[in-house]
Parts: structure tokens; sequence; C-alpha cells
């Protein structure tokens, strides 16, 4: 065992919030040791919002190639996979080499250190033969890995998770996907725009589940697979193709199968015990400076508040601003942007509106279809989508909101400030929107608040 090495802050998994955080204290001058045992950078940069943006706006080309008919003459399109491959691999991930991002730390002045971290102590933690003390405090950044359903005869089987989804160089024929979340929705779009046949299965009666019915609608109408909602997998068989038997007694088969059924925090091999946090439980609490107990922080995907880059950003600089001592505003989860990147776009922030119900007294809704909209008029083929507001109508400020369409994830961006400022309504109101603009639809949503 070797000597104990003395510093400030120990952080445990570089995903971006660790990173961030990592890095942030170690450019205010404090001695920081980040600990990573698999790429620096984590999930976003490697096998989720990066490269699976780019197999989003691959398969977003060939859908508006296909809309040239009708609307600007003839178009052939033929899908090749390879040039998606090849980017993801060189422009995106560099073959899965985190080197850039090592730099990109160290010379910030961190000490990086390659190895699994197992907390043996307050403020003590492992890395191989190494001992760390630090004498701020631990900062637990480890990220989620992909929740594999206890399925009769799944494990053993070649499945993928997003992983291997993003990693494949060649397509299959035919693709099964367990879970009609945004991830299961996002790769079922991509790969049956390259012409997979593909099959979502989702135990709840609809898909996207979480956001409003209207998203549902509309991911179903657009993503082009075959979708069983209301009915989940009990037997899973591979005999060079994937067999799922499903409960209402049908089957599936396809070549290849995506588990996509949610994501959890990876605890129960850290030590957690020994600081007084539970090892078993799906994620970490923490309080609105990222606390997580005595001189314990934890930021990103591992405290639950949403499996999202945007969200570690946010939660690493509260922890940072905590561990040197500066204050400033604590963390606030009610107005959380999210975006499912189909086509069209859903964008979301806040609750819903039935979310807002179960909080509430008096809750109104307004409405518009993009296609109404003269913008979604001007846009013709692939206008599919609205805008929904949500309101406290005793406060007068809006809780939530969806934008759907070709721009959804940017006009969330203007509701967003509404929800986090609580902008009154009559403001909103009053406010000049820019014609012909798809935004614009937000005020004629807020129009129809009843």
């Amino acid at each position: 065992m070797g000597d104990v090495r003395n510093v400030d802050v120990v952080v445990i998994g570089l995903g971006v919030g660790g990173e961030e955080t990592a890095g942030r204290l170690a450019a205010a001058g404090l001695d920081v040791v980040g600990v990573e045992h698999n790429l620096v950078g984590g999930e976003c940069p490697y096998w989720g919002c990066i490269p699976t943006k780019m197999m989003v706006r691959a398969g977003s080309a060939l859908a508006e190639a296909r809309r040239i008919p009708g609307l600007a003459g003839t178009a052939t399109v033929e899908p090749d996979w390879a040039p998606v491959a090849r980017r993801v691999r060189d422009e995106a991930t560099a073959d899965w080499n985190d080197k850039v991002a090592v730099d990109r730390l160290t010379g910030k002045g961190a000490r990086f250190v390659r190895g699994r971290a197992t907390v043996t102590g307050p403020g003590r933690v492992r890395v191989g033969d190494e001992i760390y003390a630090a004498s701020r405090g631990l900062v637990i950044a480890t990220g989620t890995v992909a929740v594999i359903p206890p399925i009769d005869g799944l494990a053993g089987t070649p499945y993928w998770t997003n992983r291997e989804a993003v990693e494949t160089a060649t397509l299959p024929a035919s693709l099964i996907i367990l879970g009609g979340g945004a991830i299961g929705c996002e790769f079922a779009q991509v790969f049956a725009r390259f012409g997979v046949e593909v099959t979502i299965i989702e135990g709840s009666e609809r898909i996207l589940a979480m956001e409003e019915p209207e998203s549902s609608e509309v991911a179903a109408s657009v993503i082009g697979a075959t979708i069983r909602t209301g009915v989940r997998a009990t037997k899973v068989s591979h005999d060079g193709s994937f067999t799922v038997e499903l409960s209402d007694g049908s089957t599936v088969t396809g070549e290849k199968l995506l588990v996509a059924t949610g994501r959890a925090a990876r605890l129960g091999d850290l030590g957690l015990e020994t600081i007084g946090l539970d090892p078993s439980a799906r994620f970490v609490n923490t309080d609105d400076r990222m606390r997580a107990g005595d001189r314990v922080w934890a930021v990103g995907d591992v405290t639950g508040n949403g499996n999202f880059t945007h969200m570690a950003m946010y939660e690493a600089d509260i922890a940072v601003r905590d561990i040197l001592g500066q204050g400033g505003p604590g963390a606030d989860y009610r107005a959380r942007p999210r975006v499912t990147f189909l086509d069209p776009e859903i964008g979301a922030v806040g609750l819903t509106a039935a979310q807002a119900s179960e909080q509430f007294e008096n809750v109104q809704v307004g409405h518009v279809p993009l296609g109404s909209t003269s913008r979604g008029f001007v846009h013709g083929p692939g206008n599919e989508g609205f805008i929904k507001v949500v309101a406290d109508a005793g406060r007068g400020v809006l809780v939530g909101a969806t934008t759907a369409g070709p721009a959804g994830g940017e006009m969330i961006g203007a509701l967003a400030v509404a929800v986090h400022a609580e902008v009154p309504i009559s403001t909103l109101l009053s406010q000049i929107w820019a014609y012909p603009t798809f935004h614009r639809g937000i005020g004629d949503a807020l129009k129809s608040l009843a």
C-alpha cells in the first residue's frame, strides 16, 4: 500500500459534471485529484449527446430530402450508414479516445488518476495502491449506467445498450427496442430512416410517457417504427437473432435488441457506506448546495435530477461555488429544460399539465397546433408539432410548457426563461413576437389559455 497523499478535493467520476468541477476547483488553486476508470468526459461526448445528435442529424437530412417532391422538385435518396459511423468515430469520439479531455483537465492544474475509486472513510479514497486524503472533501460524480431489467433469458445475450448502438459500424436489418423513452425513440427514428425495421416495446400506455400526451402522439406519428405499448417483455431468447415474448402472449423477432429501459446511478461498489450514504440507493440525495453529507457533494446524473449534460453543468457550478465559499443561488429545479431530439424536436420545461394539476388549484392550459401558425403553414412538409403552455392561474405565471416542431428545442428557450423567472403572463401577452417565426406561436398559445 502506498503512502497517503494529502490533497484538497477528490472528484470521483469525470463525466461532464465531474470534469467541470475538478477543472474549476483546480483552476481556482485547490489541489484536486480527479479519478475516472473509463473515459474523461463521460457518457455525453462518447455515447450520448454528441454522437447521437450526429446520428439524428444524418437521419433528418434523409427525411428532408424525401420531402422535396411536391415542395421543390424531385429527389432520389440512398441511405448509407458508413459516413455516419465514420463521423461518430473520427469527429465526435476520436475513436473513443479521451486524450484531449485529459489534457484539458490537467491543463487546468488537476491531477488525473485512471482507475476505480473506493471511499474508505471521511475524505479518504483508495485508487489501486494509492490513498488520497481530501481536507476539503469529496465530490461524487460517477454518473449512471443503463438499467438492464431482469427479463428471463436476457442476461448473456448480445443485447445492445446505447453504447453498442452508437458504436455500430453497420446496421441490422431489424431492431427491437425495449423502452419508449427519449433514448429509445431517438434511436428508433434514426435507424428507421436508414431502412432498419424497428419495433418499440413500451410497458406504459404511450411512448414518452413522462411528457405531455400530445408529445407522445407526435412522436408516434413520425418515428417510423412499429410501436407496441401497454405490453412488457417477459422472455428473451437468442439464436442468431432475438425473439422477445410479450406479456400479451405475442412475440417479436429482430436481428438486434436494444435495451433502453432507463438508467441508474453506479453506487454499489464505491464504499459510500463508510461516509454514511446508502450504496443501494438509486441516486444520491443532495440539498440545494449539492451537499450529500459532511464534506461530501454530488453532481450530475448520480443525483437523479435529470440525465442531461446541462443539469450536470448546472449542479457542478453550484458545488464549485459552495466548496470555494462563494455563495450564490442554490439549486432550483422548477424550470428544468429537456429536449427529445426527434424530427420534429420536442422541447419541454417545468411541469406537464397533469403534474401541475396535482400541485395547483387553478391550472390553465393553452395549446396551438404548429401547422396552424403562419410559419408552420409556410414550412409545409415536416411541420408536425404544437406549442402548449401550462399556467398556475392563481399566481398568473407559467409553470410548464412544451414546444414540438422543426425548432422545438430552440423555441423552449423563451418559455424556460418565463418559467424560471416567473414572468407574469400579462407581460408575456404584451410581448412583441417576430413574424413569421415558429416562436410567434407562443403568443397564440398564451392567448388560448383557459
